[in-house]
């Protein structure tokens, strides 16, 4: 039975639904990098760290590569960098919206009478 496309792409959102995951893709954006300096970089246990990987290597998102004892990890395509860049963007966006909503909210509250305490 064929799964709907909209289910394969819940799915998808759903495995990058983690922070630790976001931020491998992220560091990864710009080539492979070793285990030992994805460690450093989200000050993570190893283990943990380990099983998101595993999470990211089960759906191809990303590949390991090991070169004598290091083992590096790397975006398997360059589409997965494109999503985060569309994701930035969006959350730009947003947040730009917001950041005019609460500019216009500060100034009607500005420009409003004072509330009497009194009943």
């Amino acid at each position: 039975m064929r799964v709907p496309l909209y289910q394969a792409k819940a799915e998808f959102f759903r495995m990058l639904g983690h922070p630790v995951r976001i931020r491998v893709l992220e560091l990864l954006q710009h080539g492979p990098v070793p285990v030992r300096d994805l460690l450093a970089d989200l000050d993570i246990e190893p283990s943990s760290l380990s099983q998101q990987l595993a999470v990211l290597r089960r759906s191809g998102i990303v590949v390991s590569i090991r070169e004598g004892s290091t083992v590096s990890y790397a975006l398997a395509g360059g589409d997965v960098a494109e999503l985060l860049r569309a994701a930035r963007r969006i959350l730009t966006e947003l947040l730009a919206g917001q950041n005019e909503l609460l500019v216009e909210l500060r100034q009607n509250e500005t420009s409003l009478p004072p509330v009497s305490s009194g009943g």
